[in-house]
């Protein structure tokens, strides 16, 4: 029997989603720089691009989402 996505746990859903990845060669360099990217992308719509409240939710310092944003190659409004 099948399990829907929702009825999985968090650990369970990332193994899925690891699978596919190696499944279509992504490498982890690649995977671990989106996987950022869009972590700070959802932070900045849960906090509305407030950058202090995002690297607390981030759990980092508000100079390194900044330097990581110019990393990733990540707009201002993130």
């Amino acid at each position: 029997m099948v399990q829907k996505s929702s009825e999985l746990n968090f650990h369970q859903r990332m193994e899925l989603l690891v699978k596919d990845m190696i499944e279509k060669g992504i490498n982890l360099k690649d995977a671990l720089r989106e996987f950022e990217k869009i972590f700070f992308e959802q932070a900045s719509r849960k906090h509305e691009g407030n950058r202090t409240k995002m690297a607390q939710t981030l759990g980092i310092h508000r100079n390194t989402l900044h330097n990581r944003a110019k990393i990733l190659k990540i707009k201002k409004k993130y």
